[in-house]
């Protein structure tokens, strides 16, 4: 196997703040295509007359089919270019939307979800390697960080929106906006300049052998293990949020929106608490830090959660805050352990915070009796193991260095 070695060219069109917005909405294609409907959710278990468990499959297998297929995408788009990758992909998120705006039962809904999942993770395996492309050390962990702070706007605003859709027209009408949001996505790519600086030359078959080779790195392997599972807690809380707020605490769809949203402004803090703070501690400092915080914020749910749902909110916000200011720091990190193979490694990133956050959203809606406790929990035990294993996971990792080169150097990968 060999390497087709490019410079990556400037993006002549989208320009540099163009191709951080781009990478931003490709990056946001989970939480955009999730959170707008989470509002519609109750009443689409009535609509279609099927427990919750069954509804909740929407998301489920859209979490698990977007797993699935970065794990295709990125490996491809390490022997393809990252530009045809994102055309295919979109295109087909583009037409599976449509097919979930006219879908007439659950069983239809979700197999069109599954195939919408299966086209949008195509800009989540190659949103994260257009990055690796391009930027290195401290640079690339403000891009990430912005990168987070814009991904996690949508959270924000998405349920808000999807409450004032529900307003005027069905939840139809939700993935009718998804459509159009996959259509800027896909008219976006067309704009975009290739980035990727080297090409596997080998078989399509041997592109895939190297998600192997990358889960072989020891340096790599337990620090994805270790950063996937706080997507357990956080997904979880995702799935649970709408019933506990609508169900649990009798809130409106209209309500429970305000209340999610001021949750996501937690989110979307801090990857920007993160830029304020990431020059005065080191990055791990600062993840450990966060890991705290999370176990801490799960011990206030459970003590406390129950009781209203603003104190329930206020509870579970430092989780949420801390939760999205390790990302960014997290992901260069696990960035950092892999030279060449990038593709892959964004694939097998994405792949497992989304199969952990599957898991964690099937283990939320059983039959708990108490689900803010169980909630509570499980935000608690998460970053607990974390901490346990951070030593382990670190043992042959690459630590994040204080001053690099922001920008690539001509010729060096």
């Amino acid at each position: 196997m060999g390497y087709l070695s490019t410079q990556p060219p400037a993006q002549k069109i989208l320009g540099p703040t163009g191709l951080i917005v781009l990478i931003a909405l490709l990056s946001a294609f989970v939480p955009l295509s999730t959170d707008l409907y989470l509002p519609a959710l109750p009443e689409m278990s009535v609509l279609f007359q099927v427990p919750v468990h069954d509804i909740n499959l929407t998301l489920t297998m859209f979490f698990v089919f977007y797993a699935l297929g970065t794990l295709v995408w990125g490996p491809l788009s390490d022997r393809y270019g990252r530009k045809p990758i994102l055309l295919v992909g979109l295109s087909v998120y583009v037409l599976t939307s449509v097919f979930c705006a006219n879908a007439g039962n659950v069983h239809t809904l979700v197999f069109s979800r599954a195939l919408q999942a299966a086209g949008g993770s195509a800009a989540g395996a190659v949103s994260t390697a257009i990055v690796k492309d391009i930027y290195k050390g401290r640079k690339r962990e403000s891009v990430l960080a912005i990168v987070q702070s814009m991904v996690l706007i949508s959270p924000a605003v998405a349920p808000v929106i999807g409450a004032m859709v529900l307003g005027i027209t069905s939840w139809r009408g939700i993935f009718w906006i998804l459509t159009a949001i996959g259509v800027v996505a896909l008219l976006g790519s067309i704009l975009f300049t290739e980035t990727i600086p080297f090409r596997n030359t080998g078989t399509v078959l041997i592109s895939f052998t190297r998600l192997g080779k990358v889960l072989q790195n020891r340096s790599f392997t337990p620090l994805l293990v270790l950063f996937s599972l706080g997507s357990f807690s956080s997904m979880a809380f995702i799935g649970s949020s709408t019933f506990i707020y609508q169900n649990g605490f009798h809130l409106s769809d209209h309500v429970y929106s305000y209340y999610f949203s001021l949750n996501a402004l937690g989110m979307i803090g801090g990857p920007m608490l993160y830029l304020r703070i990431y020059r005065s501690f080191h990055p791990e400092t600062i993840i450990r830090a966060c890991f705290f915080t999370i176990a801490a914020s799960g011990v206030l749910v459970s003590l406390l959660g129950s009781l209203q749902p603003w104190i329930f909110a206020l509870c579970i916000l430092p989780a949420s805050l801390a939760g999205s200011c390790l990302r960014p720091p997290a992901a260069s990190m696990m960035l950092e352990q892999q030279k060449g193979d990038t593709g892959s490694v964004s694939s097998l990133m994405g792949c497992s915070g989304l199969l952990m956050g599957s898991l964690g959203m099937q283990v939320i809606s059983l039959n708990w009796g108490n689900t803010v406790l169980a909630l509570g929990i499980m935000t608690f035990l998460t970053p607990t193991v974390s901490l346990v294993m951070w030593p382990l996971a670190t043992r042959h990792a690459r630590r994040l260095a204080r001053n690099e080169a922001d920008y690539l150097e001509p010729g060096k990968p």
